[in-house]
Parts: structure tokens; sequence; C-alpha cells
């Protein structure tokens, strides 16, 4: 309020260094202070307007439905407000009542309009319930310089411009419209892709019933949400899996020769395993085959009847009993022969 009363009384007619708030409406103290501080018998020309030496600031109002508000209103709105040097920007919205009985049906009420146009940074002030026409009552009441609109006809169905008079006074300056950007537009990509906004606005919660879409087409669209949930999901997962490769990669790298190392000492010749086998190997194998009996000694056999007896030696010679006692004689009789002695060593040579 104390920006828009230096504004007034000092003439500082330019932009305000920042937007703290909204447009006023015209009913609210904020449009009333502006308008009565305006000194509307001072007439502007154009061409004083357009030089920049207006004694006050000028009044442009701009009118127009503003459903689906986008980039062409808000280029739109700009232009009007830069039209001239110094320029107080009004701005008219009809009412839904109005608008559905000259133009048709509209995507938002009018009270949504309203709130749309007036955050937009152009503009100073809304007049809401704005009228089809504008004639000298309204212009007189608003103190309107001059009014800003694009400068295609607008017969309404009549032949006759609506702007016509005020074009013919000198009241009108024309602004450009955004090629390719209208409500239209908008409304039209809306029901070309009517099938995905269903679907879309489905997914989000809403009902059959407030799409005013049948029992069947609703679950066709639900299934194909599933769809391309499920695609999505695919391609989330294959994108992961790209991102993450070249770290798993390298990671894989970092890991392989620890991964040979300990293969290597499991299960290499030297290793654990290799050992553990080949040691259980050799006690089954022992297990299996107890050591061999000692070798019998070269003086001696064993009895093969098993008994465990041993068999007299070889050579030995059994001495018959007459030789015994011919020893025996001889002994006492005290002779005893060379060849009795021989005879002797050779007997006692096979016993040993």
């Amino acid at each position: 309020m104390a920006n828009l009363f230096r504004q007034l009384s000092f003439g500082s007619y330019g932009p305000q260094p920042g937007l703290r708030a909204e447009a006023p409406f015209s009913d609210e103290p904020d449009a009333d202070h502006a308008r009565a501080m305006c000194d509307y018998s001072q007439k502007i020309t154009l061409e004083q307007a357009r030089a920049g030496t207006a004694p006050r600031l000028v009044r442009v109002y701009a009118d127009g439905i503003y459903d689906v508000f986008h980039m062409g209103h808000a280029r739109q709105l700009k232009q009007a407000k830069n039209v001239f040097p110094n320029v107080y920007l009004l701005v008219g919205v009809c009412s839904d009542k109005l608008t559905h009985a000259r133009k048709g049906k509209t995507v938002m009420t009018d009270t949504e309009r309203y709130e749309s146009v007036r955050h937009c940074r152009y503009v100073d002030e809304l007049v809401r319930d704005a009228p089809w026409e504008v004639d000298d009552a309204f212009l007189a009441k608003h103190k309107i310089d001059f009014i800003a609109h694009d400068d295609y006809p607008y017969t309404t169905g009549s032949g006759v411009d609506v702007y016509a008079r005020l074009k013919e006074r000198g009241m009108f300056v024309a602004t450009q419209r955004t090629d390719g950007v209208s409500t239209s537009d908008i409304v039209s990509r809306i029901v070309k892709d009517y099938d995905v906004y269903v679907r879309r606005n489905l997914a989000r919660g809403y009902s059959a019933k407030d799409l005013n879409v049948s029992f069947i087409s609703e679950k066709k669209f639900r299934i194909q949400n599933k769809m391309d949930e499920l695609k999505d999901r695919g391609k989330k997962a294959i994108a992961d899996i790209s991102d993450k490769r070249a770290e798993f990669i390298q990671k894989w790298e970092d890991r392989s020769r620890e991964f040979i190392d300990t293969f290597l000492m499991m299960f290499g010749r030297d290793g654990r395993i290799n050992k553990m086998l080949t040691d259980s190997a050799g006690m089954v194998k022992t297990a299996l085959s107890p050591p061999s009996s000692p070798t019998p000694s070269s003086s001696s056999e064993v009895d093969p009847l098993g008994d465990g007896l041993h068999s007299p030696p070889a050579k030995v010679r059994r001495l018959r009993s007459s030789d015994m006692n011919h020893r025996s004689a001889t002994a006492i009789s005290g002779e005893y022969s060379d060849d009795d002695e021989e005879e002797d060593a050779d007997l006692a040579g096979d016993h040993h």
C-alpha cells in the first residue's frame, strides 16, 4: 500500500522493486484508492501516452476469458502493461454465466480464472464479471483511458466488431497473439491424448465416475496402466544394471586375484585339500595292509608239519650201537688210534 501511495502521490511511475501480493479486485480498498487518486478529467491522448508525457498513470484495460491460463495470456498482458511507459493495468474477466452463454463451456470456473489472472505479475487490478462489450458507463466507472486487445475482429455473430467504436475514438491499442498457443489448442491436445490423461488420472485415484468413463473402459485403462508400470520397471532395472556394470567389473577385477589365490591354496597340488586327501589315503592303505611276518634265519627252517619243532641238522649221522660199544671198549683199554681221532673229528664237525 505504501509503495502504491508513493507511486501515485510523487509521480514515481516506474515498476515496483518487488511484488509481495496478488493484484486487488476492483471493489477492494487498494483499487478504490488508486481510482480516487486518478484525475480522469485530464484526458490523455494516444500521442502523450506513447511519448510518456502523460500527467498521470495511463489506465489501460484488457479483457478476456483467460481459461486455462497459459503463456499466451501472460504475454498478452505483458504487452498491455508495456504498451506505454507508465501504465496501470486493469484486467476484466468474464463470468461463467456470460461465457457459457456467449462462447461455450470453460475448463476452469470463473473463480479459478479470476485467481489465475490476478496472480500474474503484470496485473495491477482485476475486474470480476466483466461485460462482453465495453460501454461508456463502464469506461467512466473504472476511469479507463485505453483498451488493449489483439486486432482480430470480434463480431460474436453480429458481423460488427465489438471494438470498432473504441478504435474510431483512438482508445484502442493492439497487442499480438502468440501463434500456436491458445486455450483451444490446449483443449485439442487433451482430446487427442484423451486415453493417456484418463489413464493417468485413474492411476492418481480418480474414479470412473469422476472421469465419465464406462466400466469396461475403466478396466481397459487400468490394465494398460499395469502393463506400462511393468515396462517402466523393466527399463529401470536394465538402466540400473547398465549403471552398475562398470562398478561391478572393477570390483571383480580387484578381487579376482584374491579368489585365485584362495582357490590354489585350497585345491592346488600343495593345497590343503590335496594334502588332506593324500594323508587320508595313506592311513587307509596302512589299515588295510599290515606289515608281513619276519623272514626265517638261514640256520634253521620252519617245520613243514607245523608243530613248531625243528628238523634234525642235515648231515647228522646216527651212530650205530656197535660203534658206540667199540668206542667205549677202546676208551677203557686206553687204546685210541689216529683213525679214531679223525673219525671223531668228522663226527664233531657233522654235529656242529
